[in-house]
This record gives structure tokens, sequence and C-alpha cells, in this order.
């Protein structure tokens, strides 16, 4: 029993030593004391540690999450219209392919013709 909370309070230790190293103790803890210092504490606790930290306020957040919604739907309208007109590009491709063809062998018949009209006759 004595060897387990050995072996956890080396892990604490271990994580504290990586909070310190890393710089977020010193970070956590100056924003903890700038709260502690604010004589009109803030409405969320919370929130006031997220904006310190660099994060977005909730009302931030919630409009980014809208944006982001609103760009998901303009990217979906976008996405289906290009779809579309590739659709349409190889509906064009494929009728310029067959016209193409047919152009070929309408060529071919008339130079045949006309070989067959300006050659000599084999005699």
């Amino acid at each position: 029993m004595m060897r387990f909370k050995e072996e956890k309070e080396a892990k604490k230790e271990a994580f504290r030593k990586y909070l310190e190293s890393c710089g977020a103790l010193d970070c956590l803890t100056k924003v903890l004391v700038a709260l502690y210092e604010q004589n009109d504490k803030p409405s969320s606790a919370l929130e006031f540690i997220q904006q310190k930290l660099g994060g977005p306020s909730v009302s931030d957040y919630e409009k980014l999450q809208a944006e982001k919604s609103d760009l998901q739907i303009k990217y979906n309208e976008l996405f289906a219209k290009h779809q579309e007109t590739l659709r349409e590009l190889d509906g064009v491709k494929s009728l310029h392919s067959r016209n193409s063809s047919k152009d070929d062998e309408d060529r071919e018949a008339i130079e045949d013709e006309h070989t067959a009209l300006v050659a000599p006759p084999h005699h």
C-alpha cells in the first residue's frame, strides 16, 4: 500500500515538473493572480480565465460557430454547383467527341468520293 502512494506522489511530482518546465504553471498562476486582483470580480471566472489565456469569449465562440455554420452551407452549395458544372462539362466533351467522330467519318467519305472522282480509271 505504501508503494502505491509513493508511485502516485512520484507521478504528481513529475506532472508538476512538466507543467513548470513548459511554462504552464507560471501562466496559470499569473491568470489566477490577475483574477484575484480584480476589484470587481467578473460574473464568470471561467470566461475571464479563457480570455486571459487567449481564448475567445463565449459570445465570440458562438459567433464563430454561427460563421462556421454559414460557411459550411456556402461551401456545400458551391461544391454542388461545381459538381453540376463538371457533369455539364463531361456532357459537352462527350457531344464534342461524338461530333468529332462524325466529322472524321464525313471527311473520310468525302475524301473517298474525291479520290474516286479524281483517280484515273484502272484498265
